[in-house]
């Protein structure tokens, strides 16, 4: 029997510091005229994470100045720098008292992944030992749900910019992939180029 979805706590990396982007905030580009972490955040919920935290680090004050981010947790990342890994430590830590039993983790410069990307994934988690992720042509993407049982493991293998690569490969046969590709696009904003894709 599955469990109760409200379980399921949202993740939102929000902390990168856009180095290809002339060192603009992620978090603050704008995306039909609010700042993209208002967005990715809005996905999360509409998909049916009641509770979501969103990993702040590069620019954070100017975030949380500018971004309305009301109901969140936000989560400071003071070593942003040292890549995606340090984030998804810090958020994973941030759950840990919070009574969630798993984390849908998703990234602040993917706008083209939506709420029904993020409500197939989240309808895959089962029990704490849930590890789930969205698959595009059968190739694994995000967004990514990770039963607590498998926190401390991520955790410790979390490092640079690999976040739970590794962990995920070392797990592969126990990963629920949930084909997205009809309904998602898995672009990342990292350059210049790549702003074509936000409104």
């Amino acid at each position: 029997m599955t469990e109760n979805k409200d379980e399921v706590a949202g993740l939102l990396l929000a902390a990168g510091g856009g180095r290809r982007l002339g060192g603009r905030p992620k978090a603050l580009l704008p995306h039909r005229g609010r700042p993209l972490v208002e967005h990715a955040v809005g996905v999360l919920r509409a998909g049916g994470c009641a509770r979501v935290h969103v990993v702040l680090g590069a620019g954070a004050d100017a975030v949380r100045e500018q971004a309305s981010l009301s109901g969140c947790v936000l989560v400071d990342n003071p070593r942003w720098e040292e890549g995606m890994g340090s984030s998804l430590r810090a958020g994973l830590d941030s759950l840990a008292d919070s009574g969630a039993r798993a984390a849908l983790v998703s990234l602040v410069d993917q706008p083209g992944i939506g709420r029904e990307a993020v409500a197939r994934v989240l309808a895959a988690y089962a029990s704490p030992l849930t590890l789930a992720a969205a698959a595009y042509d059968g190739e694994r993407g995000h967004p990514v749900l990770f039963g607590a049982g498998h926190w401390a493991g991520i955790a410790a293998t979390a490092t640079g910019d690999r976040g739970a690569r590794a962990y995920l490969k070392a797990h592969e046969d126990t990963v629920t992939l949930v084909e997205c590709g009809d309904v998602a696009r898995a672009y990342d904003i990292d350059t210049e180029a790549d702003l074509v894709h936000l409104e």
